[in-house]
């Protein structure tokens, strides 16, 4: 089939990269010996920590989320070392996957893939850890495979009331600059993240946000390091430069994407993926079917994972969606492979966008044979546009 008109990306990653975004990566690299890009290097390295909210060190490699988790293992642990990691789907697997192939021991917290991490699990397991051996939580913020949002601030409150010394790294790959997220304020250690979501980039650029314990805790870490190592990049940082040949251009979009998010206002930016969210779930509620997560405090915001009724498939359906409308939707992963679609309403994303991204999810599930009932679309249009609001109009420019 020939398709007109925009390929619709609402995966929930890499997202749509807007066209400013596109247009300042259009520019001719430049020596990342001189100091044209010292002056860029400063400003992103300065701008960046603004919006993970923190006054301490980011650090930036060219490398998926995946090498990001790597960063933060292999700076603050040694072989042999415990930590206690939330099963919260299936991005919580990978991330012990890694950690497991550098011989750290890993007590694997099991979890229905339904809800986050728990603040009273947690609060026992460190009360009951009475010689410390446990030297770090992991916590999958929002967990991208199945739309479930983790109260980090809740998990540091068990830690500090159990007066537990782990360190607390938390993976904010598909939640930065979607979901409200505190570095500094909830006591977060290594904050770890990507460029293809909210921060609306191709993929290609991984970030470590690290606190002042977590940057200590490196004089005692023995696991192997050499690209990955903190120290390494943090002493050419302090005059905007990187010790190997930085991602000029995506470091040019990473400063226009911080432009673009400064200009709205942080604050603004999470209560417009809120309001998306949940017009997304009012759609997903008036179809009649389920959404993955079970408890509505831990919603995400930043996209929205769905079970399909009982013996139909869901990669059916995103085949049948992709087919007839040109659009793409996230798999379910693991054991939710067959059984869930995810959609994504993260990043350079407006009300329209998700009206036609419902659309399609609705048509498809007309040609697809999936029971449903009908009036999702105008669930969500309700949600976003309720009778009677009166809007003021917007100032005339000059």
């Amino acid at each position: 089939m020939i398709h007109t008109g925009r390929h619709f990306l609402q995966i929930p990653g890499p997202t749509n990269v807007p066209d400013r975004v596109l247009r300042a990566m259009d520019y001719p690299v430049i020596d990342h010996r001189s100091a044209e890009f010292a002056s860029l290097g400063a400003e992103v390295l300065d701008g960046v920590r603004k919006i993970f909210q923190t006054a301490s060190p980011v650090v930036m490699y060219p490398a998926s989320g995946t090498g990001a988790w790597e960063a933060a293992l292999v700076n603050t642990l040694s072989a042999g070392d415990r930590v206690l990691l939330f099963e919260t789907g299936h991005f919580s697997q990978l991330w012990r996957q890694v950690a497991e192939k550098f011989g750290i021991k890993v007590d694997y917290v099991p979890g229905s893939w339904r809800k986050g991490a728990s603040a009273d699990e947690l609060s026992a397991r460190l009360a009951a850890d009475k010689d410390h051996s446990i030297k770090a939580v992991l916590v999958v913020h929002n967990e991208t495979s199945t739309g479930v949002t983790s109260r980090i601030p809740e998990l540091r409150r068990s830690m500090n009331q159990t007066h537990h010394p782990a360190l607390l790294m938390v993976d904010t790959i598909s939640s930065l600059a979607s979901i409200d997220y505190r570095h500094d304020e909830w006591g977060v250690d290594v904050t770890i993240a990507g460029s293809q979501k909210g921060l609306m980039l191709p993929p290609g650029m991984s970030f470590n946000a690290i606190s002042d314990k977590a940057l200590a805790a490196t004089a005692k870490a023995s696991l192997p390091r050499a690209y990955w190592d903190w120290q390494e990049m943090l002493k050419p940082n302090r005059t905007g430069f990187f010790p190997y040949t930085p991602p000029t251009n995506l470091l040019y979009g990473l400063r226009e994407a911080m432009r673009m998010l400064q200009e709205e206002g942080l604050s603004n930016v999470f209560k417009r993926h809120d309001r998306h969210a949940e017009a997304m779930r009012a759609a997903v509620r008036a179809w009649g079917l389920e959404i993955v997560c079970e408890d509505p405090r831990e919603y995400s915001s930043s996209l929205t994972a769905v079970f399909l009724p009982e013996g139909h498939d869901a990669d059916k359906l995103r085949a049948v969606i992709l087919e007839n409308f040109d659009m793409s939707l996230g798999a379910g992963l693991s054991k939710l492979a067959g059984k869930v679609f995810r959609i994504g309403h993260l990043g350079s994303f407006n009300d329209l966008t998700l009206a036609g991204t419902l659309c399609g999810v609705e048509m498809g599930l007309r040609l697809a044979g999936v029971p449903h009932k009908e009036g999702g679309v105008l669930a969500a249009l309700n949600s976003l546009a309720p009778a009677g609001r009166k809007v003021e109009p917007a100032p005339m420019g000059r």
